[in-house]
């Protein structure tokens, strides 16, 4: 849980910084490139959260031989989808943020950022690698080291590009490839000494032909559900692009508080990927369904601490994310929507990781699709109450997110689990 809470300080450290230079355009440009990068990223997160099921399940399995070629197999993975978009950076750079719909100012200042932060893309998708195996193997401690890596170099060197050099919008990006190359170089070495020095692996066991297909069926489910879950959030920020700067920088600012909450329940998603995973390389049925009861127990558990957090502390934070007035008066009269957040998201969340840890990859993906449906008749249907029609959309497709896992868990659970 713990390595999940600094993931997101990446962009809260680029946001806070340049919120400080008290320019409401440049921290919307700035909020609009961290979304684009978010959910470009994040469009290939299987690359995380299959390792970290196929990594727990060959634990549970006793096929420990595997983890190198796991390991491996994700790294080409990784390196070969950055390259891509590196490649790719200028029309991605076009069609991403002419579909944001932000003011002229807001745009360049966001391309700017794009440019300097797309060399970071092989190195952060081989992040997602280094993460999901060491959860996958319940090796927390580690997997929080590598992340407290990541972060204290993106703040150390942000505050020196941005604050001391004055690099801008450019330094905040710049900032954010040296942190995770840093990561990227220290979890390799990390899994070098967990496997002895033996990370090379037999191109025969790495393009095991059954794996690499089951891999990449799951990893093709996944990739659609993390989609549409993309698109959601997407839309999100460009409805409030189009409201205005001042809403755009609004929503970012809260937005950061969404991750904090996101990262603090994605935790103990983690915890039921690598329990869930393990017990269903077992084929152990009890242990399954004890770890899907806890995860969603202390889901509700830890939502209630992040309420009251965000309650006591909530408008402090706004104040530090900003110093621009009218930021800060609009983000402290949303501020509700996010408060109540963390109780809406709890279901979502804990059965994401119980899906996952599951490889139930293609009932997540039809489930997601359908909350997508939920999300958007929730907008049409409320849009007359202009940027609280919007958030009360967002609460909506958490909890649909969350209800139709819980309601379809029974069926997938008898069918995996049944007597052979």
């Amino acid at each position: 849980m713990l390595a999940n809470l600094t993931t997101p300080l990446i962009g809260i450290v680029s946001t806070t910084a340049i919120g400080r230079l008290g320019e409401p355009a440049l921290l919307g440009g700035v909020a609009m490139a961290s979304v684009i990068f978010d959910c470009m990223f994040w469009l290939f997160a299987f690359l995380r959260l299959s390792t970290v099921a196929f990594t727990a399940q060959s634990l549970g399995s006793g096929e420990i031989e595997e983890l190198p070629a796991l390991f491996a197999r994700g790294l080409v993975l990784a390196a070969l989808i950055g390259s891509a978009l590196i490649a790719l950076q200028v029309p991605l750079a076009a069609l991403l943020l002419d579909a944001m719909g932000g003011s002229r100012d807001v745009t360049d200042a966001a391309r700017t950022y794009f440019s300097v932060r797309i060399w970071s893309s092989p190195l952060a998708l081989g992040n997602y690698v280094v993460l999901g195996w060491l959860v996958g193997q319940a090796r927390a401690r580690l997997a929080l080291a590598v992340q407290i890596v990541i972060n204290l170099v993106n703040m150390a060197a942000t505050a020196l590009l941005v604050l001391g050099f004055n690099f801008g919008i450019a330094g905040a990006a710049l900032a954010a490839v040296i942190a995770e190359g840093s990561g990227l170089l220290l979890g390799i070495l990390v899994a070098r000494r967990l496997m002895r020095g033996r990370l090379t692996v037999p191109s025969k066991m790495l393009f095991d032909r059954d794996k690499l297909m089951r891999m990449l069926a799951v990893n093709r489910d996944i990739m659609l559900r993390t989609a549409s879950l993309i698109t959601a959030f997407l839309f999100f920020t460009a409805q409030g692009a189009r409201a205005g700067d001042v809403t755009l920088a609004a929503n970012s600012v809260l937005n950061n508080f969404l991750l904090m909450s996101a990262f603090f329940l994605d935790g103990l998603a983690n915890a039921a990927e690598q329990l869930c995973g393990q017990a269903f390389g077992a084929r152990d049925k009890g242990a399954f369904s004890t770890a899907t009861r806890l995860v969603v127990s202390w889901g509700f558990a830890f939502a209630l601490v992040v309420m009251v957090v965000f309650v006591l502390f909530g408008p402090a934070l706004i104040d530090m994310m900003s110093a621009s007035p009218g930021v800060r008066s609009m983000a402290r009269d949303y501020l509700v929507f996010v408060i109540a957040s963390p109780l809406f998201a709890v279901f979502a969340f804990a059965f994401d990781g119980v899906y996952i840890g599951a490889t139930w990859a293609r009932d997540m993906r039809n489930l997601m699709l359908a909350s997508l449906v939920i999300f958007l008749g929730t907008w049409l249907a409320l849009r007359g109450y202009g940027n609280a029609g919007l958030w009360c959309a967002l609460l909506a497709f958490y909890a649909a997110r969350g209800g139709l896992e819980a309601l379809r868990y029974p069926a997938l659970l008898k069918a995996s689990f049944k007597p052979s």
